[in-house]
């Protein structure tokens, strides 16, 4: 098996509840809290880790709540490189309104790094030996870390040899795009604003994927759907897969453990069409456990029997 770092800029803690109902101005009851490592690559890594395979995780990790990020991810068995800083690491809260079944989702801004900071993750990367196969630069960018910084991660990246695998949005995912990378990720309405908003029919998505690899950008366009499936688009291949249906229970993880799917299917040695489709088989799973919990790995292994 191949080895994958992945790094996460801004990581949190999840804090998730329920109470009956969320009414303004009334004080609401809420049962006992659970508290799980989040951001964009901790949930990557820890899908992974619930997949059977292994990676590094490098993060900033500061004040309390950083203290209890380490906790809970050395708890999971997640191999993990959490560097120190002086801002303190973000929680988020996601409340569950017994009610209706609707989830609300509170997502915290985070610290602000100081340039020292996120240059030393940077280097972390650059040192990191072995060297990784596959590099997942995955989540949000806090507060001081500039917006080319995963353009910069990709420049790493090719300097280690690894492949790169952004999932971001926005300027972030613009910018390493002009670097260059191996696969990105988007949903369908980040995939529209990175394209143009005027990018709505099947047809013009694809086209916009194609030339997006064809101008060099990345080599993969992996663009989820939801419960429609997700688009895979390469140099010489264009599929839409489509999972089996399965019930919907939380949404939250979804699609970071598509993304751990897909690099552990690569780095198992899977073709790309089976990586994406045993990394969709990963995300169908996700939504399948209540919370944050991620992909649990026998369902993932049987939805993928049922696609492949």
């Amino acid at each position: 098996m191949r080895t994958i770092i992945t790094l996460t800029m801004n990581p949190a803690i999840d804090k998730s509840t329920s109470t009956e109902h969320v009414i303004p101005e009334h004080k609401l009851y809420c049962k006992p809290a659970q508290y799980e490592p989040g951001g964009g690559g901790v949930n990557v890594s820890r899908a992974i880790k619930k997949l059977g395979g292994e990676s590094l995780l490098v993060y900033p990790s500061g004040g309390m709540a950083g203290q209890m990020l380490n906790n809970l991810l050395e708890q999971e068995g997640v191999k993990q490189r959490a560097l120190p800083i002086e801002g303190m690491t973000r929680e988020n809260l996601i409340v569950l309104e017994g009610s209706t079944g609707q989830q609300y989702r509170f997502g915290m801004p985070g610290p602000q790094l100081q340039a020292g900071e996120w240059e030393q993750c940077l280097r972390e990367l650059s040192s990191a030996s072995p060297a990784p196969d596959y590099l997942i630069a995955s989540g949000s960018l806090p507060m001081g870390v500039p917006s080319d910084y995963y353009a910069r991660v990709a420049r790493v990246g090719k300097d280690i040899g690894a492949k790169v695998i952004v999932d971001a949005s926005g300027e972030a995912l613009e910018k390493a795009l002009q670097e260059g990378v191996y696969l990105i990720k988007p949903n369908i309405r980040e995939f529209q604003n990175l394209a143009g908003q005027d990018v709505m029919e099947e047809q013009q998505i694809l086209d916009a994927a194609r030339k997006i690899i064809k101008d060099g950008m990345c080599e993969v366009i992996v663009i989820s759907l939801g419960a429609a499936g997700a688009l895979l688009v390469s140099e010489d291949m264009v599929e839409r897969m489509v999972p089996p249906t399965v019930p919907i229970i939380s949404k939250v993880g979804a699609g970071d453990s598509m993304v751990a799917g897909i690099v552990l299917g690569l780095s198992m040695d899977k073709t790309l069409r089976e990586a994406v489709l045993y990394g969709l088989a990963a995300g169908s799973a996700a939504v399948m456990t209540p919370g944050t919990e991620l992909c649990r790995k026998e369902d993932t292994e049987r939805l993928y029997a049922k696609m492949i």
